[in-house]
């Protein structure tokens, strides 16, 4: 009997053979941390719907989704058609564009919270700029961020990180403030004594799009009335559950409205691209006035080469399009439901301790048993964290790769329209034979 890890490399030489190439050439032979893996990476060669294929010709079941980006699935034919045709008119102009002005209608008619816009190249710029843009707005030093949420890589986003920060100066999170997740009371003590306070910046899920749940239902509401009273601007990072957890965002699942949203991966029809927007007289902070003291001194400075780039333009505006006028998530959210259906019954039936949970098309698993809705998990989040740093969760994601399912990390299942019951039911089937060779090698 052959180990998970010996199905792996025999599987998969040709990424075997890259990695070695890319090894000196790369930090740890890889361009994103989070596709480091040992002893190599997979490396694919194309995606087509909910389907991708690697280099040794094996196919998978896509659960990356590109990060989170590609709700549509891969190579959709409309965008596909936008971003070419657009090549062809030119990628780059320097210069304002009608472009521009459709994505940014296309985004205020799925997001009523957003009177103004301004683009950006990533999620990580649209969240420095939003917590520079409630500085600015206040007049106020210190954004509050809940411990393990994900806002990028700039220095401030790394406040309450669990990585470590060598390179960051320590003086970048004297005006960081990082409470407890979920814990309105938390929030409540700080403002009590700190009238410094300029935002809150939060996943409206909880940490890692839902991996690390709140009660969002409730918890963003009294945040909601909170900051309006204290005068606070909210900031709504969704980056990953914009247009996702519904067509309006998490803000429209929950019927609570921001200050500010960040934006990007979907935003920008999985092409690189970011957002930020909100009320009008925060995000005009950015606008020029015509006075000189006001715009050399005071005015929120925001250059960007790519900013607005045509082709993430009309990317993003073809797929929001799709977006508002087909049922997308409708087709992903039934068939995330399938799937978590489907995980929860396989773990029962092979009698492994664990359970899957997550809204929308956003599904997590674990090995660990919990008493919950199997939409928000009760589980403390440090208990959450250690169980998927089990060696069983990395052979599990292996046992699936060998079988042609590819997912996030090691325990999430970002689902598009264009998977099926078919790639579903095949995922369960790729889940129930990695249980079973993990079981073999008695890591569960």
């Amino acid at each position: 009997m052959t180990t998970i890890l010996e199905d792996y490399i025999s599987k998969h030489p040709g990424s075997a053979e890259r990695y070695n190439e890319a090894l000196n050439t790369f930090p740890s032979g890889v361009t994103h941390d989070n596709r480091y893996a040992q002893p190599f990476p997979i490396y694919m060669t194309h995606g087509s719907g909910p389907y991708k294929w690697d280099v040794d010709n094996n196919e998978y079941v896509d659960y990356v989704s590109g990060h989170g980006a590609l709700l549509l699935g891969h190579s959709h034919p409309a965008i596909v058609d936008a971003v070419t045709q657009q090549i062809n008119r030119g990628t780059h102009l320097g210069a304002s564009t009608e472009e521009e002005l459709r994505w940014a209608r296309s985004i205020k008619a799925l997001l009523p919270s957003i009177e103004r816009i301004r683009f950006h190249s990533s999620g990580t710029e649209a969240t420095l700029m939003a917590m520079r843009l409630a500085r600015a707005y206040t007049g106020k030093n210190k954004i509050i961020k809940l411990k393990d949420h994900f806002h990028g890589w700039h220095d401030y986003a790394m406040a309450g990180s669990d990585q470590a920060s060598p390179g960051i100066p320590e003086e970048s999170w004297t005006n960081m403030v990082v409470v407890p997740s979920g814990n309105l009371e938390a929030i409540e003590r700080i403002l009590e004594k700190d009238t410094d306070i300029a935002g809150i910046i939060l996943e409206p899920t909880g940490a890692h799009y839902g991996q690390l749940p709140i009660n969002s239902a409730i918890y963003l509401k009294g945040l909601r009335e909170l900051t309006l009273e204290k005068e606070i601007v909210l900031i709504f990072d969704e980056v990953v559950t914009g247009f996702r957890a519904s067509p309006g965002g998490a803000q429209s699942l929950y019927d609570v409205e921001p200050d500010l949203t960040t934006m990007a991966k979907i935003v920008a029809g999985a092409l690189p691209g970011g957002a930020v927007g909100g009320k009008k007289d925060i995000i005009d902070m950015i606008s020029h006035r015509g006075d000189p003291d006001w715009d050399s001194q005071r005015r929120v400075y925001h250059p960007g080469t790519f900013n607005a780039n045509p082709l993430s333009a009309v990317a993003g505006a073809t797929c929001l399009e799709i977006i508002a006028n087909q049922p997308i998530n409708q087709q992903a959210d039934l068939m995330a439901m399938r799937l978590k259906k489907g995980l929860n019954d396989v773990l029962g039936k092979m009698e492994v301790a664990g359970h899957a949970y997550g809204i929308a098309s956003m599904i997590h698993f674990v090995l660990s048993d919990c008493d919950c809705d199997r939409e928000v998990c009760t589980l403390a989040h440090d208990d959450i964290k250690k169980v998927i740093a089990l060696p069983a969760m990395t052979s599990i994601k292996r046992g699936l790769q060998n079988n042609g399912v590819d997912l996030m990390g090691k325990n999430a299942f970002l689902v598009s329209a264009t998977h099926s019951e078919k790639e579903i039911d095949k995922t369960l089937g790729a889940f129930e034979q990695a249980l079973r060779s993990v079981r073999e090698e008695g890591l569960i």
